[in-house]
This record gives structure tokens, sequence and C-alpha cells, in this order.
């Protein structure tokens, strides 16, 4: 086995690179071209760059794409770049849009890994013969002694990006290679200034992509001009506290820019998309215990239905990306699958990602996660 676990030596082993024109796909091209893999880099296109090519913190755009074809020719390695914009509208940005109108929280980085580059990327990589899809994602992937290919957080825990890719289904956990996993991110900047990329300061990508400046409320808007329709600000005690411009500006557990004024802080409890209401409360009645999930992605060696049954079991789950993982009980019921936050949650909105892991360590390995399909705080629970 080669370090890819492929039975091939290097120079018969062809490896596609996912190169977003970022530091860490320019050094994972680098690298593996250093240990003599017969390296393609792939660089999607993925929304019109006009806007975002001389914005910080945008990705997959126009200044991007030349910094990716500039890492290549200072590679020496063949380089492609797709035009995967109708496919990004469709995939990525349409669903986008049509969760935050109804009222939830989407992760539009998983949709666009679910899809475009998980399905489509690794079509064009098997078209092109390679053996593996490589990437610069922090997580690690290893052949457990089942055979099974596990996933696993990284070294790195502040890069770690496991949260975006719990819909990585077993078989494309299989082809694909992430050999950022074991480094941090210091370590990742050090060897591209060793290699002599240009891009070896060049900041990380932050923002949504398709989303200049943050702001959610306009990509919907264009889509969805219905969104912006006017409704009511009601106080879960039922009293009428103003108006708004649509659900789409607000998000639960937003406490500021509601338009309102209250002797008590107030934050989003519940978006209704049906009645157009935005429904605020006090911060506690924001407190969440158990979410219903849909779109369970298990990567787990034990059958999910078995592992939870009864009494369910225990596991550690992040429902964001910018926290670490809780306590938590996973449970199978009548077909659905519902988790249980040992200490609660604040805030949590439909939409969102609940992601397992087996234990609480540095580098646990992930067993996959669900969607939340539903996240009712305790306030309406004890209804």
């Amino acid at each position: 086995m080669n370090s890819l676990d492929i039975a091939k030596r290097p120079e018969d082993t062809r490896v596609v690179v996912a190169m977003s024109g970022g530091v860490d796909s320019s050094v994972v091209a680098g690298l593996l071209a250093q240990q003599g893999y017969d390296v393609v880099g792939v660089t999607l296109q993925l929304y019109d760059h006009g806007e975002a090519t001389h914005r910080k913190g945008a990705c997959c755009a126009g200044q991007d794409i030349h910094d990716a074809r500039r890492v290549a020719a200072a590679l020496n390695i063949p380089h492609y770049v797709l035009d995967y914009e109708e496919r990004f509208k469709k995939s990525v940005i349409a669903p986008f849009a049509n969760a935050y109108q109804q009222g939830e929280t989407p992760v539009p980085c998983i949709a666009c890994n679910q899809s475009v580059k998980f399905v489509d990327l690794m079509a064009v990589a098997q078209d092109l013969g390679a053996d593996v899809l490589a990437t610069g994602h922090y997580v690690q992937s290893r052949l457990g002694e089942d055979g099974r290919r596990q996933l696993f957080r990284p070294v790195d825990a502040e890069r770690d990006q496991t949260y975006f890719l719990f819909a990585t289904t077993q078989d494309q956990l299989n082809y694909l290679r992430f050999p950022l996993g074991g480094m941090s991110k210091a370590a990742v900047r050090e060897m591209a200034r060793e290699m002599g990329l240009e891009i070896a300061e060049k900041h990380d990508s932050q923002d949504i992509c398709f989303v200049p400046q943050g702001k959610y409320a306009d990509i919907i808007r264009k889509m969805h001009p219905e969104a912006v329709a006017t409704g009511e600000i009601v106080h879960l005690d039922g009293r009428v506290l103003g108006s708004h411009e649509g659900i789409v500006n607000y998000t639960i557990g937003q406490r500021k820019g509601l338009g309102i004024a209250a002797a008590e802080p107030l934050y989003v409890i519940k978006l209704d998309y049906k009645t157009r209401q935005v429904i605020v409360g006090p911060r506690e009645a924001l407190k969440t215990h158990t979410v219903r999930l849909r779109n369970v992605n298990w990567l787990g060696g034990t059958p999910l239905a078995e592992l939870s049954a009864g009494n369910g079991a225990p596991v550690e789950v992040k429902i964001r990306s910018t926290t670490g993982p809780q306590s938590a009980v996973i449970q199978s019921r009548d077909g659905e699958v519902f988790v249980t936050l040992v200490s609660g949650e604040y805030g949590v909105s439909p939409g969102q990602a609940c992601v397992f892991y087996a234990d609480d360590s540095a580098t646990s390995e992930v067993w996959g996660g669900g969607f939340i399909a539903e996240a009712v705080p305790q306030v309406f629970a004890a209804a």
C-alpha cells in the first residue's frame, strides 16, 4: 500500500485534487506531486464571480481560479477548470433560498459537498481514470480493522471540518482522501512557503461563497419576492409587539435588530412561515432538549437501528460548526431518529446539521449525522 492506501506505486496512482485556489488544496496538490503521484488538478467555477473577484473570504471565484491555475503551473501538473454554475444554482443556491424562506437555517457548504463536489466532481475524477479524489479538508480517514474506511476529527481542532462532511456516504468516503487531517494549519502554511507557492499567506475563505457581504436576505429576495411579505412580531404570551418585512430577515436565537422596543431582552424563538409570524421571548425559552432528524447518513460500524433501539445510545453531537461536541442520546422510534441533548442547547433551528461522534476524544470517529427537521424548545414542548 502507498500513502493513499492504494496497492500501486505512487507514479502509477492517479489522483485528482480539488483545487479551490486556497492554501490547503494547493498544498495537497504539491505534497502529492512531491511524493511522485500522477496528480491532476480540477477547479470548479461555481457562480458568476464578478462580485467576488476582489473580495476577501470568497472561494471558487475569479481570483481563486487564477490562483489555482498559477499553482498548477508552478507544480507542473495538468489543470482543468469546469463550469458548474448552473448545477451549483440548482443544487445549492435554490435549496438554500427555499429553506430560508421557510424559516430554516440551512448549511449550503454541506449541500455543496453532497452534490457538486462529492457527486459531480467525483464522477469527473473517475472519468479521468483517477484512483482517488483528494481535497484540502481538515478531517482524517483511514481503513479500520473491518476493512471499512472511517472518518475522524482532525489533529487541528480549530480547523475541524467534519461538521460539513457528515453527509459523505460510505462509497464516497472509500474514494476520498484528506492528506491534511494529521497536520496543523500553521504547518500547512509553512509547507506552502517551502514549496514557493505565492498563495502561502492567502486568507482563508470564510463567507458563504455566493452571498456577497453575508446578506442572505438579498439573495432570497431575488429568488423568492414573496419571502419578504410583512407580518407580525408576536411575544410568546400572545402580545403583538410590532411588524416585520419578511421572516428571511430573522434567524432563531437572534437578539439584535428585531425592530421592537421591550423592557427585557427578547430573542427570536420561532419563525412561522405559514402565518408569517416572528415569535419572540426571553432567552430561557430558546432552550431545546430533543430534535428530530431527517436525511440521516450513518457511517458507524454497528447499524443505526441496532445501536439506537430501546433506550437509545450515548453519543457526542455537534449542532453548530463553531461549537464542540456535547453529550446526547440517539434513539430510533417509529422509523424516525431523535437526538436528546443532555444539557440542552439554545437557539436550535430546523435546517441545521446534527453530527454524531463516537466519543469526546480530540480525534473521535465521526458516525455521520442528519439535518434537523424539528427542534421544539421546552417552552412549546411543555405546552
